[in-house]
C-alpha cells in the first residue's frame, strides 16, 4: 500500500470556506470554539468536563444497551458504552443519513476518521477515555436523498414513498432492490459477502434504522465504534429545556440570522437558514414543521394545535415527539453527549459555523470542527497507467480538458504554447500605442482593435494546431480519458459517487483496515491510496 497526499485547495473540489478554515484564516475565528489540533484537545476537555451533567452520562449508558440488546456487539463497543459514564470519558462524533447500503463511499471515510481521531486522542491522553460515536440521522425526513446507491455506473434504486422519520421507514420492497443488485454483484467469494450483508441489513430487519445501525455495526464494530439512534424518548427528555425555549423565546433564528450576515459579509455563502421554530412534530409517517401564528401553535398540513400552556405540556409528556431540525440537531447532539469535536464534510462544517452563537445562547459548549478525511484509491493497475502517462497525482484531478490540453502540449513533438508569440506581439504594440499618442490619439481606438484581433488571431491557430495534435495523438487522449473517468467517475470525487460495494469486490476485507492504517484525521490533506 502507498500513501500520498495533495492540499484540498489543490484538488479544486473543495469551497473557499474549507480551504480559508484549514490555512486558519483569521477571518473565520469568531465562527468556531477550537481548531482540531491535538494539543487544542486539552482545553475543550476541560470546558467540556464542567458542563456535561452526570446525569446525562447515566441516561445515555442506559439508552445505548438497550439499543444494543438485540446487537451483536463487539467487547470494544460494550466497554466504549461501558465507559461513557465514567467523567472521564469523552466522545467524538460523525453523523450520517441512513443511504440505502452506505450510499457514497464517504460514509467509510467519516467513520474511519472518527475512530482514528479516537485512537490518537487515547495516546495523547491516557487519562482518558474517547469513544468513537457513528449518530444515525433517522429522523431526517427526505427519501429521495437515501433511496439509491451507485454501483457500477448504475443507480440501484428503492422505488417506494416515503413519508415520516426515515429511520421509522419498512424495509417493505427491499427484497426487490436486493435482487436487482444481486444480479450486478457477479460470481465469487467478495460479492457472496456483499449479499449477504445486504441480506442480513435489509431483508432481516424490519425498518431502515434497525437495518442500518446493523450495517454500520457490521463493518465496524472491531474497532468500538459506538452507534448512537437519537430518535428516543428518554434521551429527548434532556433536550426538554432548549425545545421548551425554542417554541417560547425563538432565539436561534435571531442568532443564527446574525451569524449569517457575518459571513455573507465575508463572501462566503449560506448553507442553512433558520425558521421562526427550529423544530418538527414526529408522529408515525409524520414529520412535520411547527409553526407559530397568532399564539397558537401549528403543525403544517395537519389539524394539530395547541396554546402556549398546552404545547409545553405536550413537550414534557412526549418529549419524542418534538425533532430537531438542523439548526437544533447539533445543539441536541452536543447536550446528550459528553463530546469533544464533530468530524464531517464541507457542506457540513459550513452550516456548523453557522451555529457557534446559538450554542452560546443556550449555554451549551461548542464542539471543535473536524473535516473528514478525503480519499483517492486507486489499484496498483491504476497507478501503474497514470506512471505511464506521466500524470501526477496534482495533474489528475484538473478538469478533463485542461488536463488532456496540458498533457497534449507536453507530449507533442511541436511547441504548441503561442504565449510567447503573444507577448512579442504585445510589446510590438506598445510602440504603436506610443506613436498613436504622440500624432493623433483617436487612433488608439484602432491601434487596440488591431492588437485584439492578431492577438485572437494567434489564440485560434493555437486552438486548431492542439485539436489537431488531438486527433494526432488520439491513442494518448483516450488513454488519459479513461483513466481519469475510472478515477473521476461522472467527473465528480470517487468518494462522492461510488459505493464501498464496488471497492470491496476489488480489496475485499482488506479495504477497511487499509483505510484504518493509511488516514490521519489531523493531517488536514487530501489522501491518495494505491491498494494491492
Amino acid at each position: 500500500m502507498l500513501s500520498n497526499s495533495i492540499s484540498f485547495k489543490d484538488t479544486g473540489y473543495f469551497s473557499k470556506l474549507i480551504c480559508d478554515y484549514l490555512a486558519e484564516a483569521e477571518t473565520l475565528t469568531p465562527f468556531y470554539n477550537r481548531f482540531p489540533k491535538l494539543e487544542n484537545f486539552k482545553a475543550q476537555i476541560e470546558e467540556k468536563s464542567t458542563s456535561i451533567k452526570q446525569e446525562s452520562r447515566t441516561v445515555l449508558v442506559d439508552v445505548l444497551k438497550k439499543q444494543y440488546k438485540n446487537t451483536q456487539a463487539s467487547h470494544a463497543t460494550i466497554n466504549n458504552i461501558r465507559s461513557l459514564e465514567d467523567s472521564n470519558t469523552f466522545t467524538v462524533t460523525t453523523g450520517h443519513q441512513l443511504n440505502l447500503f452506505t450510499g457514497p463511499l464517504y460514509f467509510l471515510h467519516k467513520i474511519v476518521s472518527t475512530l482514528n481521531l479516537a485512537k490518537q486522542l487515547k495516546a495523547k491522553y491516557p487519562k482518558h477515555n474517547f469513544v468513537p460515536i457513528y449518530w444515525m440521522a433517522s429522523e431526517d425526513h427526505d427519501f429521495n436523498e437515501i433511496n439509491y446507491f451507485n454501483f457500477k455506473g448504475q443507480k440501484v434504486q428503492w422505488n417506494q414513498k416515503g413519508s415520516g422519520a426515515i429511520g421509522d421507514l419498512s424495509t417493505e420492497g427491499l427484497e426487490a432492490v436486493f435482487n436487482t443488485f444481486s444480479k450486478t454483484l457477479g460470481l465469487g467469494k467478495k460479492a457472496d459477502v456483499l449479499r449477504e450483508l445486504f441480506k442480513s441489513a435489509y431483508l432481516e430487519h424490519n425498518n431502515l434504522a434497525t437495518a442500518t445501525k446493523f450495517l454500520a455495526n457490521e463493518l465496524f464494530k472491531n474497532y468500538g465504534l459506538v452507534i448512537v439512534e437519537a430518535n428516543n424518548r428518554d434521551l429527548k427528555r434532556l433536550f426538554i429545556p432548549h425545545i421548551e425555549r425554542e417554541l417560547v423565546e425563538q432565539i436561534s433564528e435571531k442568532n443564527v440570522l446574525d451569524v449569517n450576515s457575518k459571513i455573507e459579509a465575508l463572501d462566503f455563502g449560506i448553507q442553512v437558514n433558520p425558521r421562526a421554530i427550529n423544530l418538527f412534530y414526529l408522529s408515525e409517517g409524520l414529520r412535520e414543521r411547527i409553526v407559530l401564528e397568532k399564539e397558537t401553535y401549528k403543525v403544517l398540513n395537519t389539524n394539530m394545535s395547541w396554546s402556549k400552556s398546552e404545547i409545553l405540556k405536550e413537550v414534557n409528556e412526549f418529549p419524542e415527539r418534538f425533532s430537531p431540525n438542523v439548526i437544533l440537531r447539533p445543539l441536541y447532539q452536543e447536550v446528550i453527549l459528553p463530546n469533544l469535536c464533530y468530524i464531517g464534510g464541507g457542506g457540513e462544517l459550513a452550516y456548523w459555523f453557522q451555529l457557534k452563537s446559538n450554542f452560546e445562547a443556550n449555554k451549551v459548549v461548542f464542539p471543535m470542527l473536524l473535516l473528514r478525511n478525503s480519499v483517492l484509491i486507486k489499484t496498483k493497475l491504476q497507478a501503474n497507467k497514470l506512471e505511464k502517462l506521466n500524470l501526477s497525482n496534482e495533474a489528475i484531478f484538473l478538469k478533463q480538458e485542461i488536463l488532456i490540453n496540458k498533457k497534449i502540449k507536453e507530449v507533442s513533438a511541436i511547441n504548441i504554447d503561442f504565449s510567447k508569440q503573444i507577448n512579442h506581439l504585445k510589446n510590438q504594440f506598445k510602440d504603436l500605442y506610443v506613436l498613436a499618442e504622440k500624432t493623433d490619439k483617436s487612433f488608439l481606438g484602432a491601434v487596440s482593435a488591431q492588437e485584439k484581433k492578431q492577438i485572437n488571431g494567434l489564440k485560434h491557430l493555437e486552438k486548431r494546431l492542439l485539436k489537431a495534435q488531438k486527433r494526432k495523438l488520439k491513442s494518448q487522449v483516450q488513454r488519459i480519458t479513461t483513466i481519469q473517468n475510472e478515477l473521476f467517475p461522472n467527473g465528480s470525487l470517487q468518494e462522492r459517487n461510488l459505493n464501498f460495494s464496488e471497492l470491496y469486490l476489488e480489496f475485499g476485507n482488506d479495504l477497511i483496515p487499509s483505510l484504518i492504517n493509511s488516514l490521519q484525521p489531523l493531517k488536514g490533506e487530501f489522501s491518495i491510496l494505491t491498494l494491492d
